[in-house]
Formats: structure tokens, C-alpha cells, sequence
């Protein structure tokens, strides 16, 4: 039987937060409609932030409102901490994903607090989840593989992290490479080390391409057993508190990946390609995916045994 991975598109949220063009409300809402188009089913919609620190993701509780509940979506909102958790749940958002920085200097940039500080937060959501219901917590543990202050993370750090969110009860942990500074290799060793920690959560794996390693990273996730992965369509990307971060891997060079390979994603590759392109045209620049300049193969009506 063909194996299938989960996609979560990234795009509306990761993908716009780092853009120089703030979109509107209603570009935003028209994105995450054509992505649903494609077949995406689990986007990161929004992001419950304070809105002069991250203007991309003001209007959350709008955007929310025009999308209401449906089958089968899943329209995740981000969170820092107790006040995000409230307004996310006052809204229609089907998840929550809580994120702990793997670094004090990057969480005093990021979020305006430590590892230590984050993890209180992470513990508070999810006590109050547990008293009073709301939609279920995803953890992402940023800057698991490198951070643009400290250099090397330690794994014990990121294990560490992992474990406090098992212990919080938190059903699907994602390791984030922020930065995009890991190789395959420590891909499956951080893997398996969260494992370990966290035996009953599914482990989800989110790269950005800064270095372009990020599909060779994506495929040793896979082959390690991993079938949740982040994208972002377009190729759109990175953190506004991160030095030279770039684009997250593109959702249609990932789904023509995995495709190639014989995985199943349930997305339809030519519309995430115009997708691709259109969201770069409202964003001013060229689509950073190799498929929006290539287009997928075989192309159609090509001729057999063709060469150059």
C-alpha cells in the first residue's frame, strides 16, 4: 500500500509573518481558500501575537470569523501564552500550536521570555485547556536544530523540551528548524531522541531551505518514519526575529517529491504551482519554489525518449 504524508501548509502564517508586503484580510482569507482548493487540509491559518510586534498577522479574529468550522479542516491558530490561548479560543480555530524556543535568546527576541518562562506558558495552556475544553494543543519546538544567537542547540535541551510537552499531554510535537541549518543526519538523530522522550505524540518536522538542505532534510524525516511535515506554498517564508532566515520548504516541490517516491499527500500539484505563483505576484517578488520555474514532470504531451 502507498504510504501517506500529512502536510501541514504553512503558508498563510509562517510564510506571511516575514513578508514585506502586509496582505489584507481579505488577500489573506483569499489565500487560505485557494489552498483549500489544492487540497489542504490542516493550514496554519493565523497567529494570535501582539499585532504591532508581528502588523503581518493582525486580524486573526476576522479571519477566523469569515472561515467557519467545516468536515475534515483543520485551521490551526499559533500561540505564545495564556493571552493568545484566550483569544484563540474565542474563535473558530480547530488547533492550537504553542511554541517553546529551544534557546533563552532566541525566546527573549522571539517571544520576550526564556526557555524556562516559555515552558510556564506552554503548562498554563494546556492546564487550562484541560479545565475548561477548547481545541487541541500542537507544541513546536523552534530552533531545534540551531539558533542565529547561541550557534549549536544541545539535543539534551531540545529533549528536554519534548519531554515537558509529553508530560503536558500535548499529542503532536514539531521540530522546527528555524534557521534552516540542519542536515539529514541530525535530522534522524533528533528524531529518534524525541521519540524516546515523547513515545505516545506523533513527532512532525518543519524546515526552512535558508541553506538548501531542506528537502534532503524532508526525505531522511520520511525515511525515519515521520509522516507530518510543514510546507509553505510558494516557498514563502522565515522569522522577523531571525538574521537571514529565509523561505520555508515549498509545499509544491515537497508534494512533487514525495509524489515521485510513490507517498500519497491528497494535493493537487499544478494548482499549488499557480498558487505558488499568484501568492508571489501579491507579494511582489518570484515564487521561491523550483516548481513554479520548472513546472512538475512528466510534463503533459511530452515525447518519450527525448534527450538534450
Amino acid at each position: 500500500m502507498t504510504r501517506r504524508i500529512e502536510i501541514v501548509e504553512v503558508g498563510p502564517r509562517d510564510g506571511l509573518q516575514n513578508e514585506a508586503v502586509v496582505l489584507s484580510v481579505e488577500e489573506r482569507l483569499d489565500f487560505i481558500r485557494r489552498l483549500e482548493a489544492c487540497g489542504a487540509r490542516r493550514i496554519e491559518a493565523v497567529s494570535f501575537v501582539n499585532p504591532r510586534r508581528v502588523p503581518q498577522m493582525a486580524g486573526a479574529e476576522e479571519i477566523m470569523a469569515a472561515l467557519p468550522r467545516e468536515p475534515g479542516r483543520s485551521r490551526i491558530g499559533l500561540v505564545l501564552n495564556l493571552r493568545g490561548w484566550e483569544r484563540l479560543r474565542a474563535t473558530s480555530c480547530d488547533e492550537a500550536n504553542v511554541v517553546v524556543c529551544a534557546s533563552d535568546a532566541f525566546g527573549l527576541r522571539n517571544q520576550g521570555a526564556t526557555v524556562e518562562q516559555q515552558l510556564e506558558a506552554m503548562h498554563a495552556v494546556a492546564a487550562d485547556r484541560a479545565a475548561r475544553g477548547g481545541p487541541p494543543l500542537s507544541l513546536t519546538v523552534s530552533v531545534a536544530f540551531g539558533c542565529p544567537f547561541e550557534g549549536e542547540v544541545p539535543l539534551e535541551r531540545v529533549v528536554s523540551i519534548v519531554r515537558e510537552g509529553a508530560r503536558a499531554g500535548v499529542p503532536e510535537i514539531a521540530l522546527a528548524d528555524t534557521i534552516g541549518v540542519a542536515d539529514p543526519w541530525a535530522v534522524r538523530r533528533r528524531m529518534e531522541a524525541a521519540r524516546q522522550a515523547a513515545p505516545d505524540a506523533r513527532i512532525r518536522l518543519h524546515f526552512h531551505d535558508t541553506r538548501n538542505t531542506g528537502l534532503a532534510n524532508a526525505a531522511a524525516a520520511v525515511e525515519a518514519g515521520a509522516d507530518v511535515l510543514d510546507a509553505s506554498c510558494g516557498g514563502i517564508g522565515g522569522c522577523p526575529f531571525a538574521p537571514a532566515a529565509t523561505g520555508n520548504i515549498a509545499t509544491e516541490d515537497l508534494v512533487y517529491m514525495l509524489e515521485r517516491g510513490g507517498f500519497e499527500t491528497g494535493l493537487d500539484l499544478d494548482a499549488l504551482i499557480a498558487t505558488g505563483r499568484w501568492i508571489a505576484a501579491r507579494l511582489g517578488r518570484p515564487a521561491g519554489s523550483a516548481l513554479a520555474r520548472a513546472g512538475g514532470f512528466p510534463r503533459p504531451g511530452a515525447s518519450a525518449g527525448q534527450a538534450a
